[in-house]
């Protein structure tokens, strides 16, 4: 008989594509997945894979450009510069459909933050495309999402790493992956982005997306990658939400440890840097494999942290 695994995916935009990964090396070493509770981009991978549609979600964002890419943004400027998230989650619809999270096969819990109570509210029932997009708005750079009256931002902003929604599953292991994760030190990536800084005959959107983000700013290849003078709008609000996540995430976890804490440095991308999927997402394959040598050594060591990266 399998053992099961109640699933807790984090925030962390673009790194989220480390927990398809993740998934895939859990399956394949023999656990069955009974529980998802996810936030932020952790909301959207999850809902997907409680969908049975992970497969098509993942062939969809290995094909990703960076151009692909700056299409989803959808800017806003009527609206203070928001990113919509239409374009993206049209994308997630056409893989997924329409499901209510009651007719999923396995417990899903999507958290976000309802901002004018000021609490955090998890999304157990109703539309899942609601709940992926009301725990993915991240403030200050997607628009907020209204419903029934409510006004919903990314959970991120109370528990970006959700382990309480999970307990109830009565998993035989309760799995974390925590997307802000210590740094490593990565080498510094040399991006050509020679295609990127040619303006002539470049859509508005293009251009309007290049300069929120800081790209093509600068073209020294010393400078680095978290340099203020090379970030955009975007890039120095999700610096700050990240700060505040990291802290979050330590709180949570000394009140509520995991099985099994599996960490993701928040180095390993940008946030917007969702070109980057299949990298990702064998990254966390990898760490996975990793993690669970350790859940299953008899000195068992439930906090696992990548080495050799």
């Amino acid at each position: 008989m399998k053992k099961t695994v109640a699933l807790v995916l984090g925030s962390g935009a673009a790194r989220g594509n480390a927990h398809i990964g993740v998934i895939q090396a859990v399956e394949e070493r023999g656990y069955e997945i009974v529980s998802i509770s996810g936030c932020s981009i952790g909301a959207v991978i999850g809902g997907v894979f409680a969908a049975g549609k992970l497969s098509e979600y993942r062939a969809w964002a290995e094909s990703l450009d960076r151009v692909d890419v700056f299409r989803l943004l959808d800017v806003s400027f009527m609206n203070g510069g928001y990113i919509k998230g239409d374009r993206f989650f049209e994308k997630i619809q056409e893989i997924i459909g329409t499901p209510d999270i009651d007719s999923l096969p396995i417990d899903y819990t999507s958290v976000a933050v309802d901002l004018l109570n000021q609490k955090e509210f998890w999304f157990q029932r109703g539309d899942l495309i609601s709940a992926m997009r009301a725990s993915s708005a991240i403030p200050s750079i997607v628009s907020p999402v209204e419903l029934n009256g409510h006004i919903y931002v990314d959970g991120g902003v109370l528990n970006p790493l959700p382990i309480i929604p999970s307990v109830s599953a009565g998993a035989d292991y309760i799995i974390a992956v925590d997307l802000n994760g210590p740094t490593i030190m990565l080498p510094e990536r040399i991006v050509d982005e020679a295609e990127l800084d040619k303006t002539e005959g470049q859509p508005a959107w293009w251009l309007s997306a290049k300069s929120i983000l800081g790209i093509g700013q600068d073209d020294s290849e010393e400078k680095a990658q978290y340099s203020p003078e090379s970030w955009g709008r975007l890039q120095t609000v999700n610096m700050m939400f990240e700060t505040m996540q990291e802290s979050l995430t330590q709180y949570k976890l000394a009140g509520y440890p995991p099985d099994l804490l599996i960490s993701i440095p928040k180095d390993i991308s940008g946030f917007y840097e969702f070109w980057r999927a299949k990298e990702l997402i064998d990254f966390g394959y990898e760490v996975t494999l990793k993690a669970i040598d350790d859940l299953e050594s008899p000195s068992v060591s439930y906090h696992s942290f990548p080495k050799g990266y």
